[in-house]
């Protein structure tokens, strides 16, 4: 039953209520609900009770803002105001589903209200229900012709659904009713009308959108946009002469922008070689500080005139000391005749400066500098570096660092090239080494703290990174703030290669959680980007958000989490107290006793710890409470604390696995590595339909790929050893996997599969791991298979190598000590720096003390100041 109308003085307070809540004044509100409720008559008021709820949770009391919201609606079911109050709650808490039902259930009540059609709307656009979206705005236009978020957002609407030709429409409607002077300069205006042409431009209306820019050019704003729009329209529509103009005009303005050269070159249709230098030459003489005009060129020049041409290019650089050099060339590094060219002209370069301080002794001419020579030597280290000619890398860059061990670049150089080796630690000290020539360098810094991360250097990498941090708090956690994914997905990689499982776990769950924030900001923006005109850039964001965890960063994270859960659900961690019962069965009392003390010591420094950490996370509270208003509109609640301890015991890991992998298969299914992750979970989960489709998808992408072979002979065997399958799952199995085998049995396959990529040491190892399940008594010929390393072997790099070693150790092979270690004495005669083939105790000898450690000649650097 609803409960009893309010009279004139309860219905005033009602009113006063409304506007606390608005006014975020939330304790003044409770205390007129308090006046309402105490009041016999009206105690079970449910608006005057849903409202108090609401106030309670925009003051963090979120369980009791349920129970009071839940009180009022039970007591007045039909009343729109607390299906909407509800709604709200809900959509606090991130229930967006819910919160659209409790919605559609108030419009049922107030089909025309337009706070609750507006809180629906944004709601819709969040979910991408887009045709409910349309439906909403429908309805908002309706009530609200003249308010232009009414127009906007229906258009949007269209927008989105690709219906292009509806979009224009209302927006050309919208657009005839603002009443904007053809002299006057409006942003908005400005805005409103490069967002029509963007919808014509996808529509491919590329005359209307020409026409279009070129009737409202003087009131739009961007103008490097107009010209950008132009060229390209008339482009498409083959007006050559009159886009070559807009794009000579683009390359006076910016004659770096490499878009622009490509614009003009398609707009004079040059095609011949002869052609396309001429333009290229022709730029050059206008702009000759331009770098592009004089870099492009190389990529399509070959022979003679590629020499040329790139021999100006490296001495102009050469002379005036370019660091970037390389990173400008190294794309023309896929043409093994082009890298040639380049080594010998560089090197030639080195042997002459070396003895004359000019380019070629048969010159005469003003003499280069010292720099000169320094910049060569740094090129051809970063030169031998890319051709993994390691050595050679390492003797160029450390006569650099003779001649100059004050230069940065220098020692960054060389910490890469030890990474790209395969020694970590060595390249963590040397990047240590650059950091501290100038402390006050945050890139350098950065680079320094993910290099110690990759060699597993945690707790250094943090101190490393708090000399950036906020002072007062740990830099773990203020780094997690600031959500820097980058640190957070390489600490997650250094603690799953450390065996801290739960550490692992507990990074890739907050980069998971940063994702999830970034998707909820969005919200944010549905109403601010309608009311600021700001149209384009809000629908780049719905795309953007639509593929978010598309990115690198989420992949990573994804992967690892995946990956350890995999390995926690085939070997799951004991519970630490049984493990202590049964060890200290086996003690005697003496021991005993200690193992007890030791214990009790080991509690006591965890709780203070525990103490410590909680002190320090309150005061953060307090700080951050201060920091935006102390009476928020919404709170979403206390997030739950990821404990190591209980990430790394979860009762079903293969659960929270998919969850990890499920954006994966939506967002990145041409990545190979997600189909086959899945199928391990699938795998192991025994789900056989969805184990068949995860290996189909992985096959489409790439047939020849080696884990793909290892999931395919064990999918194989594993539906030939069960004979219990119910026989439409069976015969659709069986028929699939025809496909693919041909018939062959799993032997015949393998053996085919080795023979067709007896090159490459993956395909190897992959192709004898195989045989070495098929059949352990097969093991010594499968070892030598997978550490075979004659001259035809063609990826001999130390990643793919240390891979096979990892493999004979973790018994993937069964137990062949002997072999491993022939294998890894063979591989370190290949690579001597690499610290994965070194012995136990030359790795430990190599190993990287102190983080200040500095190896560098100091009699050498003083001389040098």
């Amino acid at each position: 039953m609803p409960s009893t109308p309010l009279p004139p003085k309860e219905s005033n307070l009602f009113k006063r209520i409304l506007k606390c809540y608005e006014q975020k004044q939330y304790k003044n509100g409770l205390k007129f609900c308090k006046m309402i409720l105490s009041n016999p008559k009206f105690a079970e008021h449910g608006e005057t009770l849903a409202m108090k709820g609401l106030t309670l949770n925009c003051l963090g009391k979120k369980e009791e803002a349920y129970e009071f919201v839940r009180r009022g609606l039970r007591n007045d079911v039909k009343s729109h105001v607390c299906w909407h109050v509800y709604g709200l709650l809900q959509r606090s808490d991130k229930k967006y589903d819910e919160a659209i039902k409790c919605y559609r259930n108030a419009l049922k009540l107030d089909k025309d209200n337009l706070q609750i059609l507006r809180d629906l709307s944004l709601l819709q656009i969040q979910m991408r229900d887009l045709e409910g979206y349309r439906e909403t705005r429908y309805q908002l236009l309706q009530l609200r012709p003249t308010q232009r978020a009414s127009w906007i957002g229906y258009a949007i609407a269209y927008h989105l659904l690709k219906d292009y030709d509806m979009a224009l429409k209302l927006l050309e409607e919208f657009r005839k009713t603002q009443q904007i002077p053809p002299n006057k300069i409006d942003y908005e205006y400005s805005e409103l009308l490069l967002y029509q042409n963007q919808v014509m431009r996808e529509a491919d209306l590329f005359q209307e959108s020409l026409e279009h820019v070129e009737t409202y050019e003087r009131q739009i704003c961007d103008k490097l946009m107009i010209n950008e729009i132009k060229g390209e329209m008339l482009l498409k529509l083959g007006r050559l002469k009159e886009a070559s103009e807009i794009y000579k005009e683009l390359i006076d303005r910016n004659s770096e922008n490499w878009h622009y050269y490509e614009g003009l070159e398609k707009a004079l249709q040059a095609r011949t070689l002869e052609q396309r230098l001429e333009v290229y030459e022709g730029i050059s003489r206008q702009h000759p500080r331009a770098v592009s005009p004089r870099r492009l060129p190389l990529n399509f020049v070959t022979g003679e005139k590629f020499r040329e041409l790139m021999d100006k290019f490296l001495r102009v650089h050469f002379s005036k000391g370019c660091p970037p050099l390389f990173t400008t060339l190294k794309s023309l590094y896929y043409n093994t005749e082009k890298v040639s060219t380049i080594q010998e002209l560089v090197t030639g370069y080195e042997m002459s400066l070396k003895t004359c301080d000019l380019f070629s002794p048969y010159e005469n001419g003003e003499r280069e500098p010292p720099t000169t020579l320094l910049w060569v030597r740094y090129f051809l280290a970063q030169h031998f570096d890319k051709l993994g000619q390691f050595s050679l890398a390492l003797d160029y860059i450390n006569s650099a660092i003779a001649s100059t061990p004050t230069l940065i670049e220098l020692f960054y150089l060389k910490a890469k090239i030890y990474k790209h080796v395969g020694n970590v630690k060595e390249a963590a000290k040397w990047m240590d080494e650059a950091q501290s020539l100038d402390t006050a360098d945050r890139f350098i810094n950065s680079k320094c703290a993910k290099y110690m991360l990759r060699a597993n250097m945690v707790k250094d990498a943090e101190e490393m990174c708090s000399k950036f941090t906020r002072e007062g708090t740990s830099a773990m956690e203020n780094l997690n703030e600031m959500q820097c994914m980058w640190f957070q997905t390489e600490c997650a990689l250094a603690f799953q290669r450390l065996g801290r499982y739960g550490d692992a776990l507990k990074k890739c769950h907050e980069v998971e959680r940063h994702f999830f924030e970034i998707t909820d900001d969005q919200f944010d923006f549905h109403t601010y980007c309608m009311r600021k005109m700001t149209l384009r850039a809000y629908v780049d964001l719905l795309r953007l958000e639509d593929v978010l965890r598309k990115h690198a960063f989420y992949f990573k994270a994804a992967r690892s989490a995946t990956e350890i859960y995999l390995k926690l659900h085939d070997n799951p961690l004991a519970d630490e107290s049984k493990e202590q019962e049964v060890n200290s069965e086996n003690l005697s009392a003496k021991e005993l006793k200690k193992m007890l003390s030791k214990q009790r010591r080991a509690q006591k420094k965890a709780k203070l710890e525990e103490e410590r950490k909680h002190a320090e996370r309150e005061r953060q509270q307090k700080n951050q409470k201060k920091k935006r208003d102390e009476e928020e509109e919404e709170t979403s609640g206390p997030k739950e604390e990821l404990i190591p301890e209980k990430l790394e015991r979860v009762d079903n890991p293969l659960e929270e696995a998919i969850k990890f992998l499920i954006p994966l298969k939506n967002l990145v299914a041409d990545n190979i590595d997600t189909h086959l992750l899945a199928f391990e979970i699938y795998f192991r989960k025994g789900k056989f339909l969805l184990m068949l489709q995860s290996v189909k998808r992985a096959f489409t992408i790439d047939s020849n790929n080696p884990w793909l072979h290892e999931c395919l002979i064990k999918f194989s065997k594993c539906v030939s050893d069960h004979s219990n399958l119910p026989e439409i799952v069976n015969k659709v199995l069986t028929q699939e996997m025809q496909k693919i085998f041909i018939s062959k049995d799993l032997e015949s396959y393998n053996e085919e599969f080795l023979k067709r990529n007896s090159t490459s040491i993956q395909h190897l190892l992959s192709g004898a791991k195989m045989m070495y399940f098929l059949d352990n008594s097969r093991q010594e010929k499968a070892i030598a298979i997978a550490t075979r390393l004659d001259e035809t072997i063609k990826d001999k790099h130390v990643k793919t190598l240390t891979r096979v070693l990892e493999s004979l150790l973790d018994g993937s092979f069964g137990t062949c000590h002997t072999q491993s270690e022939e294998y890894r004495i063979a591989c370190h005669k290949m690579f001597p720096l690499a610290s994965a083939f070194m012995s136990p105790t030359n790795e430990d000898d190599g190993c990287f003390l102190s983080v200040n450690h500095t190896t560098v000649n100091h009699d050498v650097l003083s001389n040098e100041i």
